[in-house]
C-alpha cells in the first residue's frame, strides 16, 4: 500500500523505537526535523523519527489556497465546525505509518505519536483509536477536534499523554489546550498538562520536556 511521503531521521544503529511527528497547517515534514539533535536523546534509545508530509489541499480560510493540510479549516472562530472526514482520513494515514513501523520490526509499545497544532488534532484521533498499544502521545499547541465523535480503542485506555501549550497562543488559544485535558480526564485518561510563555510555537524548555517524556516512555530495561 502507498504511505504518506515522509522525512526520516535514523539513529546511529538499528532503530528499536519510532516517533511519528505531525506538523501544523502549511508546514511540511521538514518543519520539526531540526529539533531532533536538540532533544539530545541517548543513543541507546535508538529512535527513528518519522515526519510525514500532509497532502496538499485547498484550505477554505486561506481563500482556497492549496497548501499542506491534514484537513480543511473552514473558519478561524473558536468552536468552528471541523472537517471530520478529512481529519479521519489523515488519522487513518497515520495508523498506516504505525503499521509500517511495526512491519519494520518496531514494537508498537515503543512508538510515540506527536503532533503540533493541526497535527496534534490528528494525533489525538490516531493514537486514541489505535488497536495496538503505543508508548505515548505528545500534543503541542493543539485542540481535541474529534472529542465528541471519537471511539477510543480500549487497548490504549492507559496511554501516557502530555499536552504542551503556549500561554499567549493567538492561533489555538491556550484554553483549548486546557479544555482538551479536561475532556480526556472525563474520558478516563490522566494527561499531564504544561504551559510556556510563548505564542504558537515551540520553545527550548518545551523541547527539554519533550526529550524527558521520550526518555521516560522509551527507556530500555
Amino acid at each position: 500500500m502507498s504511505h504518506l511521503p515522509c522525512v526520516e531521521v535514523e539513529p546511529a544503529g538499528a532503530a528499536s523505537a519510532a516517533v511519528i511527528w505531525l506538523h501544523g497547517l502549511g508546514a511540511n515534514g521538514h518543519d520539526f526535523e531540526p529539533v531532533v539533535p536538540e532533544l539530545r536523546l541517548p543513543a541507546e534509545l535508538a529512535v527513528r523519527f518519522v515526519f510525514p508530509h500532509a497532502p496538499a489541499m485547498p484550505v477554505t480560510v486561506n481563500n482556497g489556497y492549496v497548501m499542506p493540510a491534514w484537513y480543511d479549516i473552514t473558519e478561524m472562530s473558536v468552536g468552528h465546525e471541523v472537517d471530520t472526514e478529512g481529519l479521519l482520513r489523515s488519522a487513518a494515514a497515520v495508523t498506516a505509518l504505525i503499521d509500517r513501523e511495526i512491519g519494520r520490526g518496531i514494537d508498537s509499545r515503543r512508538i510515540v505519536i506527536a503532533g503540533f497544532s493541526q497535527g496534534g488534532a490528528v494525533g489525538y484521533q490516531a493514537a486514541l483509536t489505535c488497536s495496538r498499544p503505543l508508548a505515548g502521545l505528545l500534543v503541542l499547541s493543539a485542540y481535541f477536534a474529534t472529542a465528541e465523535t471519537i471511539q477510543p480503542h480500549p487497548t490504549n485506555r492507559r496511554l501516557p499523554i502530555r499536552i504542551f501549550h503556549g500561554t499567549a497562543d493567538p492561533i489555538v488559544p491556550e484554553f483549548l489546550g486546557r479544555e482538551s485535558r479536561d475532556l480526556l480526564e472525563r474520558m478516563g485518561y490522566q494527561p499531564a498538562y504544561k504551559t510556556y510563555p510563548m505564542q504558537h510555537a515551540v520553545c527550548g524548555e518545551e523541547i527539554a520536556d519533550i526529550s524527558a517524556a521520550l526518555q521516560e516512555w522509551l527507556a530500555t530495561a
